[in-house]
């Protein structure tokens, strides 16, 4: 029996026993994140769930969230969890989690519409008043069970810490105890939510859900998935993008012991085996000739040539007030500036991989689902199902950053393509090694960014034009009608159109080239990981050439955005910004501070960063002090992560990060050429939350944009160097 059958097994139990299911409309739902096996060797198809369903009590006393998003290692199972069992009154120990069935019916992200998936640092934000009243709803119904059963007036009922209570009779009785009772009742049609004051689980440190499983080996990845019969595929993909193949000979990869078959797919050839490591040993035998006569055949340089003619003309128009182009013609003070911001992988922990089975029944799938919704449209169509019949088990994935929210669905689609080349006559679990990612996958985009300014006398900025240069992440997405609006791909112009300073005549215009083959996707932060480098950096130069402090020249600028100057503020303060610094350990080491500002997803973010220039040129991050502003901390530990994740996600970019093509060729394979940045390069974070108030936003993606035109910065003000191109590498080199 493999250990996914035996996860399974485990909450066979929770089918048969009665109990307590409620939901926000409520009430008969019953979550399941896996199939279960029928006789330890079949997976059987699972019942369909009442709609709404996010919560499950069980006469056990377990009380289960259903959780509609993907957890992959951002905390989301934590922070949903959280949010039901504050206004449930549960005790932490007895929260459990699962995921949601692929159903937008029931479970989609309020934010997108019709349509289920994680992404957009979207899921706390879109879940928390629905969760909410899913928790506050079941209490109720809680309370109201206890009070017919004790004859008592409701009122008089408490409820905390997963215990029903009335002290004047002195009953109480576990919510388990109250399920099947509770169950019984109507939904309460309006039910008042807690004032923050009084929350006891929101805002603390409490632990995560997923890691004990994580860390005992429990948690099933798609890597864990195995069922009977089941083939495993790798797929020989072409070195250019746009080629196809034009023939392949199988002979020996078939000689390969464990290779079963070797079949053509829209994406290249298959080779399926018994196992991963006979697979690539075939695909490794392999002979295939490739058609390049439509493959893309551009090299990095060639590339930024091609944006650097076109940001010579006007783009169409992102954003206008004003009249830049009069008062940057009559201003005598004005500066200009290019930033470069190369192709990158989102090089995850976990490479992709997918399982798909046939059946009469339809289409069953296993994978870290991000796109659920979209998923099961691209398969039903493959197929000839309706996407109802494409059931998706949701498993947890090992990091995304974008990659599994891919807008073709490339991966899901090729594991699709070959079970149907082969007739669906055996579950195939298709697995893509990193240098499949690296080379044969999506990235995030190149651009090219140029900026001018205009200066009056006392130093003022009075007027900025911004052109951007890149491909539309949202063209060909199933996003597309909703992103792309008078010609403009939003995501390409976030942080650059919503520019908060307060500039009296601001032009932002965008050329979105279509000639460039190269596969594109959203990365952690989308538009904002590029823009905010450009306008960040380009702010800072400006403050040096009007001879103003970079902090109180932003802020001089911010009075329209409070909450853009409070995280400014708190991280200036608490970076000691304008004490001096050390001095560096050896000589001729330069020190020096940066800072950046920039909101993205509704959440504030500044960071201050200290750096260290050696005599050779190399550049050390010692220290990032960062303020942020995500509304109400579900958890502020997990919040914290997720910045000092960010930090060193967003310092690998800065640094080190860049997949370049020669003719057409990605050069990056592994993390060998793709270096990932080490332990020991990691900088002391600091992270200071602001209070809030407000509702929940993103955090996954806020910090990441900041961090690397703080670091460039500080390199400036350790150095006198501007750098304008990612990554910073040896540039500095003496």
């Amino acid at each position: 029996m493999t250990r996914y059958i035996e996860n399974a097994s485990r909450r066979r139990f929770l089918k048969g026993s009665t109990g307590l299911t409620l939901a926000l409309y409520f009430p008969w739902s019953l979550a399941q994140a896996a199939s279960e096996s029928s006789d330890s060797a079949a997976v059987e198809d699972s019942q369909p769930f009442e709609p709404n369903a996010f919560l499950r009590i069980g006469e056990d006393n377990k009380v289960t969230v259903i959780a509609k998003h993907l957890e992959m290692g951002q905390g989301t199972y934590t922070g949903l969890a959280t949010i039901v069992a504050e206004e449930l009154d549960a005790d932490w120990s007895q929260v459990d989690v699962e995921s949601a069935p692929a159903d937008a019916s029931r479970y989609n992200n309020l934010f997108w519409g019709p349509s289920q998936g994680t992404g957009g640092s979207t899921a706390i934000a879109n879940s928390w008043e629905q969760l909410r009243q899913a928790g506050a709803s079941a209490r109720a119904m809680l309370v109201a069970a206890a009070a017919q059963q004790w004859g008592v007036p409701g009122e008089e009922i408490v409820v905390e810490k997963g215990m029903v209570k009335h002290s004047a009779s002195d009953n109480e009785a576990s919510f388990g105890e109250l399920a099947a009772a509770a169950a019984e009742l109507p939904v309460p049609s309006d039910v008042p939510l807690k004032d923050p004051a009084d929350f006891t689980l929101i805002g603390q440190h409490i632990r995560r859900q997923d890691s004990a499983d994580k860390s005992t080996g429990r948690a099933i990845f798609t890597q864990d998935i195995h069922l009977p019969d089941m083939l495993t595929a790798m797929v020989a993909h072409p070195p250019r993008f746009g080629a196809k193949v034009s023939s392949f000979d199988a002979t020996e990869a078939s000689k390969v012991r464990g290779v079963v078959e070797v079949v053509e797919i829209p994406s290249g050839v298959a080779v399926l085996a018994t196992d991963t490591w006979s697979a690539r040993q075939g695909r490794e035998a392999l002979t295939v000739e490739w058609d390049e006569s439509e493959a893309f055949k551009l090299g990095t340089e060639e590339i930024f040539e091609r944006y650097r003619e076109l940001a010579e003309s006007p783009g169409t128009v992102a954003e206008q007030r004003g009249d830049t182009d009069t008062v940057l013609a009559d201003t005598e003070h004005t500066l200009e500036a290019s930033y470069d911001l190369p192709y990158l992988a989102h090089a995850a922990m976990e490479p992709l991989n997918c399982v798909i089975q046939l059946s009469d029944e339809g289409c069953e799938v296993w994978n870290g689902a991000q796109m659920h919704t979209y998923d099961q449209s691209v398969l039903a169509e493959l197929f000839d199902l309706t996407p109802e019949q494409v059931k998706i088990n949701t498993l947890y994935a090992g990091g995304s950053f974008g990659r599994r929210a891919a807008k073709g669905a490339d991966y899901v689609l090729e594991a699709a393509n070959i079970v149907k080349a082969i007739d669906g006559r055996a579950p195939v679990k298709l697995v893509w090694f990193r240098e499949d990612d690296m080379r044969a996958g999506n990235y995030r985009p190149l651009f090219h960014h140029r900026l001018w300014a205009g200066l009056d006398d006392e130093g003022q900025l009075v007027a900025w034009r911004h052109r951007l240069v890149g491909q539309s992440i949202a063209l060909g997405s199933p996003f597309e009608e909703g992103m792309i609006q008078d010609g403009i791909d939003i995501t390409s112009v976030e942080g650059a159109a919503n520019l908060p300073y307060a500039i009296p005549n601001l032009q932002v215009e965008l050329h979105t080239p279509t000639d460039i083959g190269v596969p594109i996707q959203w990365w952690r932060s989308v538009g904002s990981s590029h823009t905010a480098f450009s306008t960040e950096c380009f702010i800072d130069e400006l403050a040096a050439e009007s001879e103003k402090d970079p902090v109180a020249w932003r802020l001089e600028m911010l009075g329209d955005h409070p909450r853009h100057a409070g995280v400014l503020e708190l991280v200036a303060e608490k970076a000691g910004w304008g004490s001096p610094l050390a001095e560096g350990e050896s000589e001729g080491v330069r020190r020096g501070r940066g800072i950046a500002v920039h909101e993205s997803f509704s959440s504030y973010v500044a960071q201050v960063a200290e750096v260290s220039v050696e005599s050779n040129g190399s550049v050390r991050v010692d220290r990032v002090v960062c303020a942020v502003d995500c509304g109400i901390a579900v958890n502020p530990d997990v919040v914290r992560a997720q910045v000092e994740g960010s930090i060193g996600f967003a310092l690998t970019a800065a640094l080190y990060g860049e997949i370049r093509l020669t003719e057409g060729r990605v050069e990056q394979s592994n993390f060998h050429d793709y270096q990932p940045l080490r332990i020991d390069a990691m900088p002391e974070v600091e992270v200071h939350i602001v209070p809030s108030a407000e509702a929940p936003t993103g955090i996954g993606e806020p910090p990441v944009p900041p961090l690397a035109p703080a670091v460039v910065n500080a390199i400036f003000a350790a150095t006198g160097q501007r750098i304008r191109r990612l990554p910073i590498g040896n540039q500095l080199a003496s």
